[in-house]
C-alpha cells in the first residue's frame, strides 16, 4: 500500500502548480486530487519496498539452491559416466 503521506504531498504539490483560478473552488481540490491519485496509483501493480527486499532474498535463496544442485547433478553425472565407464571396461574384459 502506498504511504498516504506520500500522496498527500504528492496533492499538495499538484494543488501548489494549480493556477490561482482553480485553487480558489475551495478547499475540496485538495481533497479530490488526493482521492483521484490514490484511485490510479491504486491500479498500477506496484509493490512497497520491505515486499521488494522480502522477494529479492527468496530469489537470492533460490539462486543459492539452484547453483548447489546443479553442482550435485554434475557430480552424479560424473559418478554415473564413471560407472558406465568401468562396467563397460568389465564387460570388454569378459568378452576378451
Amino acid at each position: 500500500m502506498l504511504d498516504p503521506k506520500k500522496i498527500e504531498q504528492i496533492a499538495r504539490q499538484i494543488q501548489d502548480s494549480l493556477p490561482k483560478g482553480v485553487k480558489e473552488f475551495g478547499g475540496d481540490v485538495e481533497k479530490k486530487l488526493r482521492m483521484i491519485l490514490q484511485s490510479q496509483l491504486g491500479k498500477l501493480d506496484l509493490v512497497n519496498r520491505e515486499e521488494f527486499d522480502i522477494q529479492t532474498q527468496v530469489l537470492l535463496r533460490t539462486r543459492e539452491k539452484l547453483t548447489a544442485m546443479e553442482q550435485r547433478l554434475s557430480e552424479l553425472e560424473a559418478k554415473l559416466e564413471n560407472k558406465n565407464v568401468l562396467s563397460a571396461d568389465y564387460t570388454a574384459k569378459k568378452e576378451e
